[in-house]
């Protein structure tokens, strides 16, 4: 099948290149010329595990294509994917002007019947400004051009969005098209061989759905978190009471392991769009609106716990961060709570030397590039080297099992304050390191 996907993005580098993966023709179109100059000579903009060889293997044989044309795309193919950006709008909203954008483009430039794709996450009721945006272009243009307008949300997770992308556990379809249903079904054949893997709905409940899943999945997150919090106050652990409740089958271990607060290009943006578009409709979501505020407080919580045990006036202190992307296996740093934590910190006098496998980049050219009290090391012990503490905020594997003896010999002092509890306390007890997890209560010192 020809594809054209507008947006190389996360979402729209990986599914467009996963389409032609199994040997579809696919045009991957961005405004961006240099992005796309770049992409053709095998310099991926993102980190993705297995992104980048694919990329280069497909863009060879012929089966990947780039261009900053959108007329050159939709000439040469029948579907058309939207994948731009839905950033979050100062009211906390979707902006979805870069999807007005594609839509006109799609309107002005499309030749045939097309197929057009909305896989960007977009507030309900989106596929509908996208066809009267088509529709309008049509009309200006004096054609008579059908199309059809299909909501296809995505699940990706960061990490693993490659292997995502190519083994779905569900594909989510939004028509009132039959045509559109066979279409879709063609085109996921090759990566969904079981027909209960294919969700069929009307237009309005795909779009809810994407939203409503990452809903769910930042609620959870926050429960726990609040849960820790009250365990910390009763002296209870919450890594057992993690356990205790995981075994319940109707609860599950995914996603309730406490922490400092979830990040992303996801799940802040979309409970936020939920919430506007919920009151919009006149209902306030008093669940969501506890989900944001618990993680937005959560963020906090390392930098209190420091606070408290070596004093609100942090000059002369150094603290050594492991990990700054949002969660491992990607530099994307959007809304990672390194960002509250560091700058945090520093605002109280600390200097950060900071460590992260793939984010440092991100980091000095975007996020804490206007933070002169951070400096960055080339591997995790050259961090720790005369720092006062270790603050663990991204649970990289490659710090999963490092070398406490060697952590106790280049710290000033055997603290470790850990965002995302991967140590053992007790075997941290018996090296003679204080730890401080999520969960536990710090003396004043």
């Amino acid at each position: 099948m020809k594809i054209s996907v507008i947006g190389t993005g996360y979402v729209g580098l990986v599914t467009g290149t996963c389409f032609s993966e199994t040997g579809n023709m696919v045009w991957c179109v961005d405004v961006d010329e240099q992005k796309i100059e770049n992409l053709k000579r095998g310099i991926i903009p993102i980190y993705e595990p297995g992104l980048e060889e694919m990329i280069k293997n497909n863009f060879a044989m012929g089966h990947l294509h780039f261009t900053a044309d959108i007329n050159e795309a939709l000439k040469e193919t029948d579907i058309c994917f939207i994948a731009v950006g839905t950033p979050m709008g100062e009211d906390g909203s979707a902006d979805l002007q870069y999807v007005k954008k594609a839509a006109t483009s799609i309107g002005q430039g499309m030749t045939r019947h097309m197929y057009v794709v909305d896989k960007s996450t977009v507030p309900v009721g989106t596929a509908g400004m996208v066809r009267d945006v088509i529709q309008s272009e049509l009309d200006k243009r004096e054609v008579n051009l059908t199309f059809d307008v299909i909501s296809n949300p995505e699940f990706l997770k960061e990490g693993t969005a490659v292997s995502d992308c190519l083994k779905p556990d569900r594909i989510v379809i939004g028509t009132d098209s039959e045509k559109a249903v066979k279409v879709m079904k063609e085109l996921y054949s090759a990566l969904v061989k079981r027909d209960d893997n294919f969700i069929f709905m009307d237009i309005a409940s795909a779009e809810m759905t994407k939203y409503t899943a990452n809903a769910m999945l930042a609620t959870k997150i926050s429960f726990m978190n609040e849960i820790s919090n009250i365990c910390e106050r009763v002296g209870a652990d919450v890594d057992k009471v993690r356990l205790g409740i995981g075994s319940d089958s109707r609860i599950g271990y995914s996603f309730i392991y406490p922490g400092c607060g979830y990040g992303g290009s996801c799940f802040p943006k979309d409970v936020q769009a939920l919430i506007r578009t919920s009151r919009a409709m006149g209902y306030e979501p008093d669940i969501l609106g506890a989900v944001e505020k618990v993680n937005f407080e959560q963020k906090k919580v390392i930098p209190e716990k420091i606070k408290k045990r070596f004093g609100e006036d942090l000059t002369g202190k150094k603290f050594a961060v492991w990990g700054l992307a949002f969660k491992p296996n990607t530099d994307d740093m959007r809304e990672s709570a390194a960002i509250t934590i560091i700058n945090e910190l520093t605002r109280c006098g600390a200097e950060i030397a900071a460590y992260d496998p793939k984010a440092v980049d991100e980091a000095k050219n975007c996020y804490l590039k206007d933070n002169a009290r951070v400096s960055y090391a080339d591997n995790k012990y050259e961090a720790l080297k005369r720092a006062d503490a270790l603050i663990l905020i991204t649970e990289w594997i490659e710090f999963r099992q490092p070398d406490f003896e060697e952590i106790k010999e280049l710290l000033n002092q055997p603290i470790i304050f850990d965002g995302r509890n991967q140590y053992d306390r007790n075997v941290l007890k018996d090296k003679k390191i204080e730890y401080y997890p999520i969960g536990v209560k710090v003396e004043s010192n």
